[in-house]
């Protein structure tokens, strides 16, 4: 391979994103959205919630001022595990919401107990029938209420939901063991460009203060870690020179490490490009472990051996 790859808006952070923008009750512009399959199913959902949506290449404009409906419809839902997201911005604006659960009521360990266990710590009723998850905030106001959660693992959806929830919930919530993944820093820093008190975001500790309600934003979503280090290990496997762009490096910090320890050349340019050259000698073999971010994604590691 040769020549340079443009590298689209991150898939994980455009997704829930555009759920983060219920939380709005004024315009939303989202910019660098990509063109896939799950985000038009994702516009599907919000479109049945009532929200209007207009897009224009990669720029998705949400207006959610007449957020009508607490049920996401099943059967778009069951096709797109990234729906979920809905539950936390639905509380937050309506204080009622059924959602079903990705994958139906399939037997077996639930996906979203985190979830579930730090809303009811925010003062919300949950309880789960027949693979749809109910939940409501009792009392005339139903609004949720801040607290203290501990997550018992750093589930980037869980820490993604729980945030979203409490940035119009009453008081402080507390979120340790808090995912710490670029695209989680990425929907905090949507939520504060809407008016949302968020500190900590990157960290294992999340504060979060709520606020009565958010306003407008125009909102440009991050580069996508995972295509650019599978281009990365791609132009590795093939012996190729290549350049990325727009990257942020600091993303791909362990992917670039494995690839200069196995050989290749790569390089970070002043206008958020990176340059891969591994046309030189035999790559070596190298041993990697995949870890939540910052560790090695787990996303990369099947493309990982050259040979």
């Amino acid at each position: 391979m040769h020549g340079q790859v443009r590298i689209s808006g991150a898939k994980n952070a455009a997704l829930v994103i555009l759920a983060g923008g219920l939380l709005c009750s004024q315009d939303c512009r989202i910019r660098n959205v990509p063109s896939l399959v799950d985000v038009a199913r994702m516009g599907q959902i919000l479109t049945a919630l009532g929200v209007k949506l207009h897009q224009d290449g990669d720029v998705i404009d949400i207006n959610a001022t007449h957020l009508s409906q607490s049920q996401a419809p099943y059967e778009l839902v069951s096709r797109l595990r990234a729906s979920f997201f809905v539950i936390g911005p639905l509380l937050a604006r309506l204080g009622v919401a059924k959602v079903p659960l990705p994958g139906g009521c399939a037997i077996g360990a639930r996906p979203v107990d985190l979830h579930v266990q730090g809303l009811r710590a925010m003062g919300a009723e949950v309880h789960i029938d027949h693979g749809v998850v109910h939940a409501c905030v009792p009392g005339s106001r139903r609004r949720l209420r801040g607290a203290k959660i501990y997550l018992d693992y750093p589930s980037v959806g869980a820490t993604e939901t729980l945030m979203m929830a409490a940035t119009l919930a009453e008081g402080e919530t507390v979120l340790e063991n808090a995912a710490q993944e670029p695209e989680v820093i990425d929907l905090a820093n949507f939520c504060r460009a809407m008016g949302a008190q968020i500190q900590g975001a990157g960290t294992k500790t999340l504060v979060i203060s709520g606020v009565p309600q958010l306003h407008s934003v125009d909102y440009s979503i991050i580069s996508d870690r995972i295509e650019a280090g599978t281009f990365l290990l791609a132009g590795a496997i093939t012996r190729s020179e290549i350049d990325l762009f727009p990257v942020i490096p600091d993303h791909l910090t362990a992917v670039i490490a494995k690839l200069r320890k196995m050989g290749a050349q790569v390089t970070s340019g002043p206008d958020g490009s990176l340059k891969l050259d591994a046309r030189g000698e035999r790559l070596l073999a190298t041993d990697i472990e995949t870890l939540p971010y910052p560790g090695f994604p787990q996303t990369c590691r099947l493309l990982s051996c050259p040979y």
